[in-house]
């Protein structure tokens, strides 16, 4: 007596497919949506440059009536221009075989398809790497780098708070911190800097997420392997950066995407790209307008 074995019916066996595209694990950049963008000029090629100015404040005067009041003295105005050169440029490509479904993925409307949305995300998570590399807190007078921090809990955020405050940190555009899931674990466990008892209920959205909002900062998780480069060890945990965004600016440029066949290079299929130029400068006095906070 013979047995049917499934290599006999394997053509009768129907395969489902599911969608093309699932999301994947997604590792967060929001550093580059943080920083100061505002800069006059607009970014159209690579070595494309952009302005950041600042007034400086002048010194006033105090003086007694019926002694010196009737006169006062002037300054000329002292300003400070920062040039931010788009010399960066951050690429993303995939080949793609001559497939009906993926090219209808190329074709769909802005925001639906899911071969541009990683394309994307690709960039980003490069250029928040980039932007990281360029973290260089003031070491001195006082020191923004607060190493050994083996916990994030409420007194860390409170020095880093003074600190902030004593460097005369601006209060437009907000105080930013940002902590890696090993601090930010810290903070989820204090209830004092989580529960809606002691935190209000006006807490920003970046990136689809919710802020936690104590001590004047506005406090995201940053899973990206780019915060992780504060530690000068690569610890790989334990790493935070606090900041007001003009400690940084950078400069874009619009993402350009470009499909082309493979057929010059004797093959089938096609090469769908994105890239765009960046740039990006320590602000002015921005050494002291962000703060690093790592365990080893």
């Amino acid at each position: 007596m013979s047995v049917t074995l499934l290599s006999d019916v394997q053509d009768q066996v129907q395969k489902f497919w599911a969608p093309l595209f699932k999301d994947e694990l997604l590792e967060t950049a929001p550093l580059p949506a943080l920083v100061n963008k505002e800069y006059e000029g607009v970014i159209k090629r690579g070595g494309d440059t952009a302005y950041v100015s600042m007034i400086r404040r002048p010194d006033a005067q105090r003086k007694t009536i019926g002694v010196d009041a009737d006169s006062f003295s002037s300054t000329k105005l002292e300003t400070e221009r920062v040039g931010i050169v788009a010399d960066q440029r951050i690429t993303a490509a995939v080949e793609l075989e001559d497939m009906v479904d993926i090219q209808s993925q190329i074709g769909a409307p802005e925001g639906q398809s899911k071969l541009r949305q990683v394309l994307v995300e690709a960039s980003m998570i490069e250029l928040n790497k980039y932007l990281y590399s360029l973290v260089s807190p003031s070491p001195s007078s006082p020191d923004h780098i607060l190493s050994g921090s083996t916990t994030f809990d409420q007194a860390k955020l409170l020095e880093v708070r003074a600190l902030a405050s004593a460097a005369k940190w601006p209060s437009a555009g907000g105080w930013w911190l940002l902590l890696d899931p090993v601090y930010f674990n810290h903070i989820l466990n204090a209830q004092t800097l989580v529960s809606s008892d002691f935190v209000g209920d006006d807490r920003p959205v970046v990136g689809g997420r919710v802020a936690t909002t104590r001590f004047g900062f506005n406090i995201l998780e940053d899973n990206s392997e780019g915060i992780l480069q504060l530690s000068p060890t690569n610890a790989g945990q334990r790493c935070g950066l606090a900041f007001h965004p003009d400690f940084l600016y950078l400069v874009m440029g619009e993402p350009n995407f470009k499909l082309s066949d493979l057929h010059s290079n004797k093959r089938h299929g096609y090469l769908l790209s994105v890239d765009m130029w960046v740039g990006a400068k320590i602000g002015i006095e921005g050494a002291l307008k962000h703060i690093s906070i790592y365990n080893v």
